[in-house]
């Protein structure tokens, strides 16, 4: 029999997807190092490419501008700004041209009004208010043993579970974006376009692996609550 104080839910769902997690991120940031140091014989930085991918599309009222920090890159919907980090704005290599591409692919969406980028910005103070209050409503709901309160609360923590799978739609198809902008461009090789896809698809994984962190964690919510409901 487990301790009254060990949450084994935790340890069986939460703890074997994190360290997959943590797994996915460690390979995602190797990758963008490796290809970090692989520079693109076209000589374009990450501004340039990233501005070129926007006039090719029409886009001219979005700015690219530098960033602090290390993978600090993205699109900023309000000022309509793609802010890449230092290390690829001026850099020439395959990550920076890769990472550049695929923020100047979520300026395009935006451009366009691509459905599963709305459908996710409108979802953004909903999310936030959710997820803010959950915790609260579950709490109160288990120490009141009200059944309502506590179907709140999990479905309150469930709606950054479908935050999150709105937004990978958003990813992948920024990343292909990048990658078909690139191939378009005639500036890189094979094999540094082939280099770009590996640093792409390593950084939508860490994507896919936050919601099947917070679906482990809403299903231990579930279970927990079940049992306790029981007893």
């Amino acid at each position: 029999m487990w301790p009254f104080f060990i949450d084994y839910w935790y340890i069986v769902l939460v703890v074997p997807v994190m360290i997959a997690s943590l797994i996915i991120q460690g390979i995602m940031r190797s990758t963008y190092k490796k290809y970090s140091n692989v520079y693109a014989g076209a000589g374009i930085t990450g501004a340039e490419m990233a501005q070129r991918v926007l006039r090719e599309h029409g886009v001219t009222d979005v700015a690219v501008i530098s960033t602090g920090g290390e993978l600090t890159d993205h699109y900023d919907p309000r000022s309509k700004v793609i802010k890449l980090s230092s290390e690829v704005y001026g850099s020439r290599s395959v990550s920076a041209l890769g990472v550049a591409c695929h923020e100047a692919g979520h300026a395009v969406q935006h451009a366009q009004s691509y459905f599963p980028l709305v459908a996710r910005n409108a979802f953004v103070p909903v999310v936030n208010f959710c997820s803010g209050i959950s915790w609260i409503v579950l709490i109160v709901g288990l120490f009141m043993q009200y059944d309502l309160m506590i179907n709140l609360g999990i479905i309150l923590f469930a709606t950054s579970a479908v935050f999150q799978f709105i937004t990978l739609p958003v990813e992948f198809n920024a990343s292909r974006r990048a990658v078909a902008s690139l191939k378009n461009s005639g500036m890189l090789s094979d094999s540094e376009i082939a280099g770009t896809k590996k640093v792409l698809t390593a950084a939508a994984m860490t994507y896919v692996a936050a919601l099947a962190t917070t679906l482990a964690s809403l299903l231990r919510l579930i279970l927990i609550t079940r049992g306790n409901r029981r007893n």
